[in-house]
């Protein structure tokens, strides 16, 4: 059965319950080109619904069949089918991989579940876009929007940043630390990560400041030069506190790269632009006590293992990173 009318979360596009986008159709032609392109990915969009039948089974279209490589096809245009468990947490079921071969996928993904209704959460592709999507249920059983209203969508965290936060490179969707937040803090984490473009455009920060956040995240110092780091930061910041004065912001450093330690030049950039953004922080904050601040050198630690080519993270790195995370978005969310 078509997907359509079943909740579409994760995305601030009011017009994304057909086509899956994160960016609504009235930018379209007022930012980059690159920047809408990748704002038809579908990373962090989940679809929530509930079931009884024993079997489910997925049909979706990949919108440009994209590969590289080195990330797995299942996180680039995968799907992620997790359940409810009785505790109102959420448990992995198993994934959709997608074909090689062809734009349009059918797998079943659950057989011979025993009898009962549950509510599910379905994870769409990280670094494609899917424009259609058909849920396959027994005969005889039921799909319906779910009963129970969690994550939590009344004031969800807004997260900006770079292919990291798209969630380069998860094994599956629901890997990347995004999506595990979501899940463990149970509420809805909009994931605006454009790989590579996430270079504080002001028509960004507009889209934000239209969502009721309860946190707001920049995360975006890896695709900016120091000079940007320096010159437009502060506009971005002062865009989202126009309609959010009191809304915790929380900017985060960018990580230290083990490969730091074999190229003095990156290491001179990263701690440029670290120390850019801190001196944005300590003459903003003062006057401003829900801006926060987040260091990179917690992000990887010692430890060299957490990326697949010392920039983007492996599962390992993204559940790192989320563990690092929960707790300081724990204490601000509660503040809300």
């Amino acid at each position: 059965r078509c997907a359509e009318g079943l909740p579409v979360h994760g995305t601030l596009a009011p017009d994304a319950s057909e086509i899956y986008t994160r960016l609504p159709d009235s930018l379209k032609g007022r930012i980059r080109e690159d920047l809408w392109n990748l704002g038809q990915n579908s990373a962090g969009i989940y679809i929530r619904f509930r079931s009884d039948s024993r079997n489910i089974g997925l049909r979706w279209h990949s919108r440009n069949k994209f590969n590289m490589n080195h990330m797995t096809p299942t996180g680039i245009r995968g799907l992620d089918l997790y359940a409810m468990t009785p505790d109102s947490g959420w448990t992995f079921l198993n994934s959709g991989r997608p074909s090689l071969a062809r734009a349009t996928t059918e797998q079943r993904v659950a057989t011979g579940m025993e009898p009962g209704e549950r509510e599910y959460m379905l994870y769409l592709s990280l670094y494609d876009g899917v424009d259609s999507l058909w849920i396959g249920v027994d005969s005889a059983a039921t799909l319906a929007a779910p009963a129970v209203a969690l994550p939590e969508r009344r004031k969800p965290i807004v997260m900006y940043g770079t292919s990291i936060l798209q969630g380069g490179c998860a094994n599956r969707p629901g890997n990347a630390h995004t999506s595990i937040l979501s899940r463990a803090l149970n509420r809805e984490v909009i994931n605006l990560g454009f790989s590579g473009n996430a270079r504080l455009d002001p028509e960004i920060a507009a889209l934000m400041a239209q969502a009721d956040a309860s946190v707001f995240v920049l995360d975006n110092l890896p695709n900016c030069t120091p000079d940007m780091v320096a010159e437009k930061t502060e506009p971005f910041v002062r865009i989202l506190r126009a309609s959010h004065p009191t809304t915790p912001i929380l900017l985060v450093e960018s990580p230290y790269s083990p490969l730091m330690r074999f190229q003095p030049e990156v290491e001179t950039t990263l701690r440029d632009k670290n120390a850019r953004l801190r001196a944005i922080y300590e003459r903003l904050s003062p006057a401003d006590p829900n801006l926060h601040y987040f260091e990179g050198t917690q992000i990887f630690g010692d430890n060299a293992e957490l990326t697949v080519d010392n920039y983007h993270m492996t599962d390992a790195g993204f559940m790192r990173f989320a563990a690092l995370l929960q707790p300081v978005l724990e204490e601000l969310t509660n503040q809300q």
